[in-house]
């Protein structure tokens, strides 16, 4: 599985363990090993541009979810000719999601496995907007979580 890490803001995080949580959701939700995801971190002013781009929506968020392929129905079994899975992309404002973990009184640490384990399944498919969607999202981010030894906060 590879998972490209580019880390654009002024003080960069261990990109070693935003990779291997990366992994560890792909292995949980059984993708094939020649899957590929990018990971982009981003200043506050960055992730504001994009949110208004993509989302429309005013000021910075803690992640956000670009998906290449849509997987809402499942991934379909493939050859071993196919060409690597291409997942997309997340973004993720680390400034933003200290000031979230710090209003939550949780790790940093904690709700940053989170937002990479929340991105990771938007890209999958995975969604809130309706409760039932919400609360079954929320039960596999704990799962997972639970499998790298986090909590989800």
């Amino acid at each position: 599985m590879n998972v490209l890490l580019r880390d654009e803001q002024d003080d960069p995080l261990p990109a070693e363990v935003i990779e291997a949580l990366a992994r560890a959701v792909m292995a949980a939700e059984r993708l094939p090993s020649d899957s590929e995801l990018a990971i982009t971190m981003v200043d506050a002013e960055t992730m504001a541009g994009y949110n208004h781009d993509y989302l429309g929506r005013e000021g910075p968020t803690d992640v956000l979810s670009l998906p290449i392929e849509d997987f809402t129905e499942g991934i379909a079994e493939r050859s071993d000719s196919a060409p690597p899975l291409l997942l997309g992309d997340i973004v993720i404002c680390p400034s933003v999601v200290a000031a979230n973990a710090a209003a939550a009184g949780v790790a940093f640490e904690d709700e940053m496995a989170l937002m990479v384990v929340h991105g990771l399944l938007h890209l999958l498919g995975y969604d809130h907007v309706i409760e039932a969607e919400a609360e079954a999202m929320e039960e596999r981010e704990r799962e997972i979580l639970a499998l790298v030894g986090r909590e989800r906060p």
